[in-house]
């Protein structure tokens, strides 16, 4: 039959004989093949600048896309020069600002009788889809990494239950390098979803100037033509890390063809691998991912003498931007109004956070993470805290407080103690008794703010003299303090009043009368 495809398993043979100086004649009596077949897979091997021990890495069916296409039975020198240019004029393609007609006046230079601008065109299209198969794209260093999962799931098995549990493929690649980061998460939900993406750019140790998502939930709330809505969340990472969201257009495989291509190749290279093994936790599993990752990054590309890996290092890593020290938190949100003490809830936790008292009854928007609760009124941030995920806490910033409010926040039973002493050991004392009186200091600071506030009110002499008085009555509370200053008591001599003798009076016995 025409143009049938050789056995991959001869070819290997082929290549392998004709490495080691064997003859055609020779390589054809030997493998049983035409003479014309040995030379035609020859050629080929010679076209593509490749090497018997890349030859060997690859699978028959890498094997089949490189050498299923028919080329010429001799290519000639100047062809053969050319096609040796091309694959350091790929990654300089790469580098921002660099052309194909730059690329041409370099050959040029170097082979002033080599192809002129339309043939070298027309020839690196050519070279490019024999060693690309899949439809060729330009992508500059740093410029876009492409995200999305693979129609396939994995799994893990619970091992209290033994039940198994799918997890989702997370696939990430860099357009310049095409340097491939894999991992399993638990779902497609926009927070496994963000911190996949989140740790690809991790494993590359850079951003790219752009993420391109498939148009799915997590990332992209309505697909459109012209201006998608992008997700909140993922909106947010991307501004943590001063990157932008280019969602791939809808109907538009050529938009997302690397990440596809990426997840074909590792469905042979990590899926096969993983699916028939048992994996009891994400992590588990996660390291194996990584192990084969490792092995699929450093083979080498087909139709190029070096690897994914290198290209990252030597044309890509560099042009990536640098990471933020921070890792990215997700936030979320809630809507509270403002109590009248200044406060807003934090419905999730059940707890209360301050806010600057004029905006009591206005309608907050509260944004939290796992560390920090932010609250917002009309878009302008007005208060924000650690959070404090112990129910029905206050969190309170004294400045937010009224200047009523803020004295009310600074009590406190030694304040009170304080205050007593600075007017007399004698209204610090009482003040101590009061607050020791009560169950909790705090079911006195009422009454020992009254009386304290007789100072002013009755001057600070009659005050302590009060204080002494109600010592001696061994009775502690507000209203004692009161009932001596209203009736004058403090004025009179506690002492000498003990002293006084009884009147005489014909129906008081007197101390003579049981002698």
């Amino acid at each position: 039959m025409a143009n049938k495809i050789t056995d991959m398993s001869k070819i290997r043979k082929v290549i392998k004989f004709h490495c080691n100086g064997k003859s055609k004649l020779f390589i054809s009596n030997y493998l049983s093949l035409s003479r014309n077949t040995v030379k035609k897979y020859i050629s080929l091997f010679e076209a593509l600048g490749l090497t018997f021990e890349i030859i060997n890495q690859k699978t028959d069916a890498e094997l089949e896309l490189l050498f299923s296409h028919n080329v010429v039975e001799t290519i000639p020198v100047k062809l053969q020069k050319l096609y040796a240019f091309f694959p350091q004029m790929e990654r300089e393609l790469k580098k921002v600002g660099v052309t194909v007609r730059h690329q041409w006046e370099l050959y040029i230079a170097v082979n002033p009788d080599g192809f002129k601008s339309s043939q070298f065109r027309h020839y690196y299209k050519i070279w490019g889809n024999k060693v690309n198969p899949v439809m060729h794209m330009n992508h500059k260093a740093g410029d876009k990494m492409y995200v999305d999962y693979a129609g396939k799931t994995l799994s893990i098995i619970d091992k209290d239950t033994g039940e198994i549990k799918e997890v989702q493929f997370f696939v990430a690649i860099l357009g310049a390098s095409q340097y491939t980061y894999a991992e399993a998460s638990m779902s497609q939900q926009k927070e496994d979803f963000v911190a996949s993406v989140e740790n690809a750019m991790r494993f590359f140790e850079g951003t790219p100037a752009a993420i391109v998502p498939d148009n799915l939930k997590s990332a992209v709330i309505k697909s459109s033509r012209f201006e998608p809505t992008i997700n909140e969340t993922l909106a947010d990472l991307a501004e943590h890390y001063e990157t932008t969201i280019l969602p791939a257009r809808a109907y538009k495989p050529r938009d997302k063809s690397l990440v596809k291509g990426a997840v074909k190749i590792l469905y042979r290279r990590i899926y096969v691998n993983l699916k028939e093994e048992k994996f009891f936790d994400i992590d588990q599993l996660n390291q194996q991912i990584l192990d084969l990752l490792d092995s699929h990054n450093n083979r080498k590309l087909t139709g190029r003498p070096y690897s994914r890996y290198e290209l990252f290092l030597e044309d890509e890593k560099q042009k990536l931007r640098p990471l933020p020290q921070e890792r990215f938190e997700i936030k979320y949100q809630s809507f509270a109004t403002v109590m009248q003490n200044g406060h807003v809830q934090l419905s999730q936790d059940k707890n209360y956070y301050s806010v600057p008292y004029q905006y009591v009854k206005k309608k907050a928007k509260l944004l939290y993470t796992k560390s920090t609760v932010e609250i917002y009124h009309k878009y302008n941030r007005i208060a924000t805290h650690i959070r404090n995920y112990k129910p029905y806490v206050y969190t309170t910033n004294p400045e937010h407080l009224a200047s009523t409010h803020q004295f009310v926040a600074e009590w406190s039973a030694s304040r009170f103690i304080e205050w007593g002493n600075s007017i007399d050991t004698a209204v610090g004392d009482y003040i101590v008794k009061i607050i020791e009186s009560r169950n909790h200091p705090e079911q006195a600071y009422k009454s020992c703010l009254g009386i304290l506030s007789y100072e002013k009110k009755v001057s600070k002499e009659r005050l302590i003299n009060a204080c002494k008085r109600a010592l001696d009555y061994k009775i502690y509370n507000f209203k004692t303090i009161q009932n001596i200053l209203e009736n004058n008591l403090d004025t009179i001599d506690f002492e000498h009043e003990q002293e006084q003798d009884l009147p005489t009076h014909g129906n008081i016995r007197g101390k003579h009368y049981f002698n």
